[in-house]
This record gives structure tokens, C-alpha cells and sequence, in this order.
């Protein structure tokens, strides 16, 4: 039995770095990977085959008829995506970088992955291709037993600044809000502090926000059986900071002399995926009663062309919403922490 998956595992791992293989091939012009990229590739794949296992453990057959495994998979779109993410820098295997979501394209009858980027890759991608990119970037959670006085540029302040003090590292308070603050140590007049309130943070909370991560209620469940549930505070701080931290990424402009085809890739690949889950989010919600349009078939994953994850330029949209799971994954999938925005409290 052994020996039995041991070559299944072989066999997956090998179709998978022969279309990785000629894919970096076609797109470099070199017939063999390097020892960076075929690591990164056996990262993808590793990373990938625990997704899909996951996502089939939760995949309801009725309302799903199509397995969640590496035979359903649209390798040839995996292949230019992988590429892609792996040529901008983004590594599965470390955290917080990139996570890969399975989601089914009903014009194909393959699943198409989704890649989001974490915390981690939003910074990278960020100071690979920002415009003006800060020396530092500073992002800080203000607790109400905390002193915090913000210094606005004026006629008076040439320079836009704060002053921030933690009077009691040891019983800070709630949380009352945060900020991040971005420094230019050449060009102080450029140095920009953005304020949170606890609503604005909240805000950005995504809809279907793991109890496990947020805090608030958990379902407990007993012999397969919904048995009540318990409250769980989470990781509510850490969920809290990385909120304001991917904003604060999110506001460096990206420059258009740097973009290349695999962040162009990226992007579009991530274009796709919103548009695929609006439209099944519409298909879901909206009311049954005949109205006179005629809308796209919402069986359309739109162009073919791919992934600030955080859903592409609507700022996640800055909301997160660009994690929220394709309804046809069924919503027990919403609450997968892998798929939670904000990468859940590690770091």
C-alpha cells in the first residue's frame, strides 16, 4: 500500500513539474529549470496537493458532482500561473506569501486555482514594483490606556509626523484604533500617517471572518452533528494589525516601468477570479423574479488571463472581499482559515 502511494505521489509530482518545466522553458528560452525555480515549483506543488485535499474533504457531492483532485485540474492555466508567481518571487512555502484556492469553472469542468496573496506577498510585490517606496513602513495598533497625538502637515509641520507612547505595555486596553506611517529618510516632507479607527479596521473584516481568527462564536460539532457553540476570542490583535499592515502596502503606487508580464499575469489571472466570483454571488443572490436584461452567462469565467490579491485593484477591495471563496465551493469553504484574509494570526 505504501509502495502504491508513494508512485501515485510520484506520478502527480512528476505531471506537474513537466508542465512547469515546459512552460519556464517557452517563456525564458532555456531548456531546463534552475535549482531555485524547480524548488519553488516542488513548493507550488506541495502546497497545491494540500489544498486540493482539503477543499475535497469539504466539496457537498450534491450540489458538487465534480472531485476536487489533480486528474480536475486546468494544468495548462496552473503551469502559467505558477510561472508567473514564481518570477515575481512569491513562495508557498513561506508564510504568509501566497495561498492557492481551487475553484470550479463550470464552461470548462475544470478547476481553476486562485492565487492570494498574503501579507507578506503583498509587501513583496510592493517594493519590487512600487513607484516610490518607503525606507521604512511602520504599522502600529493604538490601545485606549495608550497615548497617541498625530502631527498633521501644516503651515507649521513641514513634516507630517506622530508621537505615540505605550503607557502600560502590560494592560493597554482595548484596541481604539491604529495607523501606519510611511518614511522617507532623504525626503521627510514626503512621510504620510494614515489613521484607523476600530470601525475602519472592522471594515475591512472580511464577510465570512473564521471565528477562529476574528473571535466570536464557533460551531462545535459532535459525531458529524452540529452540537452548539462555544465563544473563542481568536487572534483578534494580530487580525487587527494585519489589516492595517496590508493597507499600508496597498498604498504604494505601483510603477508602470516595472511592471512586467508576470505581474501582468498575476493581475489579470486575479481579474478573472473576482469577476468569476461576483458573477456566481449575483447568480446566488439575486431575486427570482424575470427582469428584462441580458446578462452574461454566469457559467463565464471571463478572459483567461490572470493575479494586490486582496481582489485586484478594489483594495481587496481593500475589504477582503477579494477572499470571500466562489459561492459554487460551498460555503462551508468560507471559513477555511487557508482561505481567510489576512493569513490568519501567524507571522
Amino acid at each position: 500500500m505504501t509502495t502504491e502511494l508513494t508512485k501515485k505521489e510520484e506520478t502527480l509530482s512528476a505531471r506537474f513539474m513537466a508542465a512547469i518545466t515546459k512552460e519556464f522553458a517557452s517563456a525564458v528560452d532555456a531548456p531546463a529549470l534552475t535549482g531555485h525555480q524547480r524548488r519553488l515549483a516542488q513548493n507550488y506543488f506541495i502546497a497545491l496537493d494540500q489544498a486540493l485535499e482539503k477543499a475535497e474533504q469539504r466539496r457537498n457531492s450534491k450540489k458538487n458532482d465534480l472531485p476536487i483532485t489533480w486528474g480536475s485540474v486546468n494544468m495548462q492555466q496552473l503551469a502559467l500561473d505558477v510561472v508567473a508567481a514564481a518570477r515575481v518571487g512569491l513562495d508557498p512555502a513561506q508564510p504568509n506569501h501566497i495561498n492557492m484556492v481551487p475553484y470550479k469553472n463550470n464552461k470548462t469542468k475544470k478547476y481553476d486555482i486562485g492565487f492570494i496573496d498574503g501579507y507578506r506577498g503583498i509587501e513583496l510585490k510592493a517594493v519590487k514594483y512600487g513607484l516610490d517606496v518607503p525606507d521604512s513602513v511602520i504599522v502600529e495598533l493604538v490601545h485606549a490606556n495608550d497615548t497617541f497625538k498625530p502631527i498633521k502637515k501644516d503651515v507649521r509641520n513641514k513634516v507630517e509626523n506622530y508621537q505615540f507612547e505605550v503607557t502600560n505595555p502590560f494592560d493597554r486596553g482595548d484596541i481604539v484604533g491604529g495607523f501606519y506611517y510611511h518614511s522617507y529618510k532623504d525626503n521627510p516632507e514626503k512621510n504620510k500617517l494614515v489613521i484607523f479607527t476600530k470601525d475602519d479596521i472592522l471594515k475591512r473584516r472580511p464577510e465570512y471572518a473564521s471565528p477562529e481568527f476574528w473571535g466570536g462564536k464557533k460551531v462545535v460539532w459532535k459525531d458529524g452533528k452540529k452540537a452548539g457553540e462555544v465563544e473563542t476570542d481568536g487572534w483578534f490583535e494580530k487580525m487587527c494589525w494585519k489589516t492595517i499592515y496590508r493597507a499600508a502596502y496597498r498604498d504604494i503606487t505601483i510603477d508602470s516601468q516595472k511592471i512586467d508580464d508576470d505581474y501582468l499575469r498575476l493581475k489579470q489571472a486575479e481579474d478573472s477570479f473576482a469577476e468569476l466570483e461576483m458573477e456566481q454571488e449575483m447568480a446566488e443572490h439575486a431575486n427570482r423574479e424575470v427582469i428584462d436584461i441580458t446578462p452574461r452567462a454566469v457559467d463565464d469565467p471571463g478572459p483567461e488571463v490572470f493575479p494586490e490579491t486582496e481582489k485586484p485593484n478594489i483594495e481587496q477591495k481593500e475589504t477582503q472581499k477579494e477572499q470571500k471563496p466562489p459561492q459554487n465551493i460551498q460555503k462551508a469553504e468560507k471559513q477555511d482559515p487557508e482561505r481567510q484574509a489576512f493569513d490568519g494570526p501567524g507571522f
